[in-house]
């Protein structure tokens, strides 16, 4: 319940501040051009990112209220660094668009960021594979900048369809929210229930709900570089914080292996699609001897577009796939092994086919027009030859 009514503030919050910030947008004009690689027509603003920010401080406030929430905030210094970080990389990502910031620019800013929050606010201290710890705090320090770094543009690149990146975040984070849930419950890890990584969580969730309403199709707002980059760099912290926090030896006796790896492969299946798209952009770019962060038209759901799909259409497949590998993951807790890989196979094959219905659809109507231009071609044919016949019979 506690974290319930943090998110619904969250949301509150977040969407007042939406309508106040878009309607300050759209009076002093504040929105950049259309761009060729932009699937909408008309200017729309891109400040969704400060709304949201707006969102993420008023809810944390609002937690430091919360009495259950006191041990969190006994370390105000991680607070802070978080929320000053959260606070950087959302005017880095505004300034962007408005000014179309260099790429060196941006990720020098981004490291920047990340090293702050790795130093002073959260950072892998252990690996939930075999109770397995990082050797070094260099080392620690490192794989922590590298993984924000990674997940905030990772989240950055999908963010091009109406409500995209607010619904898939709202599925992956909610699934990750019911991992900690399910194992502060039945394995008796209250520790991990009451932890940073759960109110990130329950407050990115709520920010995302917040500003979906002015971010749905056809969105009135879009959340910019600035909303995709925090919510980028908010979705790694709180996999990082969660890092520790879990004892696995409570899950030694279990039948259940696959379990005790869910810390490592839930983040990862959340963030799968965007991280896919993410790797094949980097590639794709390099590849053509252009910088990794150049913008392009070659993304999953411009390619999604491509093949037929209407724009509502492209962010529902994602949001099945999404929901299909997190949740999936998430039931690893709580069914058999087999049982899941079985559900998920019938997800990924139904995914699948609604992704591929439009090129099917192009190649059954492709072959009824060629049947049925055979069996004209037939009926001429026939015709030609009765008519043949009918004039050699006298």
């Amino acid at each position: 319940m506690t974290f319930l009514l943090i998110t619904l503030a969250a949301a509150v919050i977040t969407f007042v501040a939406s309508r106040v910030v878009l309607r300050l947008a759209l009076k002093h004009g504040i929105h950049p051009p259309v761009r060729e690689r932009d699937v909408h027509s008309r200017p729309t603003p891109r400040l969704g990112g400060v709304a949201m920010c707006i969102g993420v401080l008023g809810a944390f406030g609002i937690a430091a209220l919360v009495p259950e929430l006191a041990g969190l905030f006994a370390e105000p210094l991680r607070i802070w660094t978080l929320l000053g970080g959260a606070i950087a990389i959302c005017a880095i990502g505004v300034l962007d668009d408005l000014f179309d910031l260099d790429w060196m620019l941006k990720l020098g800013a981004q490291i920047l960021v990340a090293t702050g929050i790795a130093l002073f606010g959260v950072q892998i201290v252990s690996l939930p594979i075999a109770g397995l710890t990082v050797p070094s705090a260099t080392m620690a320090i490192v794989l922590t900048v590298l993984i924000i770094v990674l997940v905030m543009n990772a989240v950055n690149f999908i963010d091009g369809l109406d409500g995209l990146v607010s619904g898939t975040t709202i599925i992956g984070s909610a699934a990750f929210f019911g991992y900690i849930w399910m194992i502060s419950q039945n394995l008796g890890q209250q520790n991990a229930y009451f932890s940073l990584a759960s109110l990130i969580t329950a407050i990115i969730v709520g920010v995302c709900l917040g500003f979906l309403p002015v971010n749905w199709h056809p969105a009135r707002m879009f959340m910019g570089d600035g909303g995709a980059l925090m919510l980028g760099l908010l979705t790694a912290a709180s996999a990082i914080a969660v890092t520790g926090q879990i004892d696995l030896g409570t899950m030694g006796g279990r039948s259940q292996i696959l379990p005790a790896f869910i810390p490592v492969l839930l983040p990862l299946a959340i963030l799968l699609l965007p991280m896919t798209d993410f790797v094949l952009a980097v590639v794709r770019r390099v590849i053509n001897g252009n910088s990794p962060f150049a913008a392009d038209r070659k993304h999953l759901h411009h390619r999604l577009l491509d093949m037929g799909h209407s724009h509502l259409g492209a962010v529902l497949i994602f949001y099945a796939w999404t929901a299909v590998v997190s949740v999936g993951c998430l039931l690893f807790l709580i069914w058999p092994w087999w049982v899941v890989v079985a559900v998920m196979a019938a997800g990924f094959i139904v995914c699948a086919l609604l992704t591929a219905a439009p090129v099917s659809r192009r190649i059954w109507r492709t072959f009824l027009r060629v049947m049925r231009e055979r069996r004209g071609t037939h009926g001429r044919m026939a015709s030609t030859e009765t008519r043949v016949h009918t004039r050699a019979d006298p």
